[in-house]
């Protein structure tokens, strides 16, 4: 990008009108004088400025406009640095808000899903405590029947055996002479 002086080119466009200026004032004076009669009195002259006074004034004026192009630029720049300043606090106090919020849902969800966990954990725990009191209960209930019948087993084949060993002994009694086993057959005709 190029830059450009902004004082040179008034003055650049000073000489170069200046230039083209003076030789058709030369020939504008040249030819009025030369159109006056001897029966129209002259007209006084007016004073025209002079070609430093013409540049000076054009300097003067390009100055002014230069300076009231540097204040708008500057106004504008200003301007627009504050609307572009306040848009950047809305954007970034929209995003807090929104990231607020949505950092607020996290949580929620967060916490709900805790809560949720919670109360299924303590549910199915309970569920899991019944189950196991009454698993614990049945297991009881099997075990005390199981042991009473093992107790019943036990006594029936306790009778039974001692039954057959007082039979056996009755037998063998029956054998030995002086028992009453071996009275009692002899009584009954066996021997």
């Amino acid at each position: 990008m190029t830059t450009y002086n902004l004082r040179a080119l008034p003055a650049a466009l000073i000489v170069a009108l200046a230039a083209i200026g003076l030789p058709a004032v030369a020939q504008t004076s040249a030819t009025t004088t030369t159109t006056t009669t001897a029966t129209t009195p002259a007209m006084p002259a007016t004073a025209q400025p002079t070609l430093t006074e013409r540049a000076k004034e054009t300097g003067k004026e390009a100055v002014d406009a230069t300076e009231r192009g540097a204040k708008k630029a500057y106004h504008a720049t200003k301007n627009t640095a504050e609307k572009a300043a306040d848009a950047t606090e809305h954007g970034a106090k929209k995003a807090y808000r929104k990231t607020k919020e949505v950092g607020g849902e996290a949580v929620d969800a967060t916490e709900s899903g805790a809560k949720k966990a919670y109360r299924k954990t303590k549910e199915v725990g309970g569920k899991a405590v019944d189950a196991t009191e009454s698993g614990a209960k049945k297991a009881y209930s099997a075990t005390k029947h199981g042991v009473q019948k093992a107790g019943d087993a036990t006594a029936n084949v306790a009778h039974k055996t001692a039954d057959g060993m007082r039979t056996a002994g009755d037998k063998i009694g029956e054998k030995i002479p002086g028992t009453e086993q071996n009275e009692a057959a002899k009584a009954a005709g066996k021997q």
